[in-house]
């Protein structure tokens, strides 16, 4: 079996820096600490932190007086920070700084007095996170058959902006929609999506060129995760996400000779090499590795958490 990786796969910038944030946090004042939601859509994860010390919440009342908090990397609404400065609590956000930069223009967009087109996953934390930090009136859509259904006060006045972790190709269709139906409205370059989720999609439509069979790893929660398996079942190739090596189908590879690996931006590398430890023991394998972008991006860390014995 030739089994080929994508480059790039797995963590990215903001999940390594969302999980040191907590490791950091546990380190420096002790557990429990707690986490409101997952820090990240992936429960290896999670059980990882959460055998540390940590504790996940769903709301904020959950967590007792006076303990260290961290926000996800998905980011939180405003109501949500206010309701913890009122409880007393010493919060660390772990916002990824580029769901950090969508709320500002959001939020930019809507003191111009522009009504705002959200296009993104509705439930989705980020979804939820954002809708809540911009003041004024948002329009949450996912779709280009949406955007006809729109009620708009006033059709000059729009700016749209995109959840991080969408598809690029499908939000280019919903922002063409919505300029042929409201040519002035403005918004930020497709560019502007996160740069690992461009990098993951691009590499996973190259994967499924050269592969008769694809599989993702990642958590059935998380939305690129997600995405990566529909691109490349969009290629024409059979595609299944997995959470790790024990979900893996021996049937789904049964007449094929070369099956390609990625992995969502929350998925660990270990769980990619406990993967191909897999195919390994279920037949004689050939790995490499596809050329691909080298990520070398690296967010700073909060500045209650820097400290002179690591990285900052």
């Amino acid at each position: 079996m030739r089994v080929v990786l994508a480059q790039p796969r797995g963590f990215c910038a903001g999940v390594e820096r969302a999980i040191e944030i907590v490791e950091r946090a546990l380190e420096k004042y002790g557990p429990p600490i707690y986490v409101r939601h997952e820090i990240v859509h992936n429960r290896h994860v999670v059980e990882r932190l959460r055998a540390k010390g940590a504790r996940f919440v769903d709301e904020i009342d959950e967590v007792p007086p006076g303990s260290v908090t961290i926000f996800s990397a998905h980011g939180v609404a405003s109501d949500i920070e206010r309701r913890a400065e009122e409880r007393g609590l010493p919060v660390i956000d772990a916002t990824c700084p580029l769901v950090s930069k969508v709320h500002i223009e959001g939020q930019r967009y809507a003191n111009q007095g522009r009504e705002i087109v959200l296009i993104g996953h509705a439930g989705h934390p980020e979804i939820e996170g954002t809708m809540g930090r911009i003041t004024g009136r948002v329009h949450l859509i996912s779709r280009p058959e949406e955007v006809a259904r729109l009620d708009v006060a006033n059709p000059d006045k729009l700016a749209f902006i995109t959840q991080t972790t969408l598809s690029v190709d499908d939000t280019r269709a919903v922002i063409e929609a919505l300029k042929a139906r409201f040519p002035s409205i403005v918004g930020p370059d497709t560019k502007d999506i996160c740069y690992a989720t461009q990098n993951r999609q691009r590499a996973a439509r190259e994967l499924a060129k050269l592969v008769d069979v694809v599989l993702v790893v990642g958590a059935p929660n998380s939305s690129n995760s997600n995405r990566l398996r529909e691109i490349a079942a969009e290629c024409g190739v059979p595609s299944y996400l997995i959470e790790d090596a024990r979900a893996l189908d021996p049937g789904w590879l049964e007449g094929a000779t070369s099956v390609g690996i990625t992995a969502g931006a929350s998925a660990p590398d270990a769980l990619v090499e406990e993967l191909v430890a897999r195919l390994r023991e279920m037949t004689e394998t050939e790995v490499e590795v596809l050329p691909g972008v080298t990520e070398n991006v690296r967010f700073r860390i909060p500045s209650q958490l820097a400290d002179s014995s690591r990285r900052s």
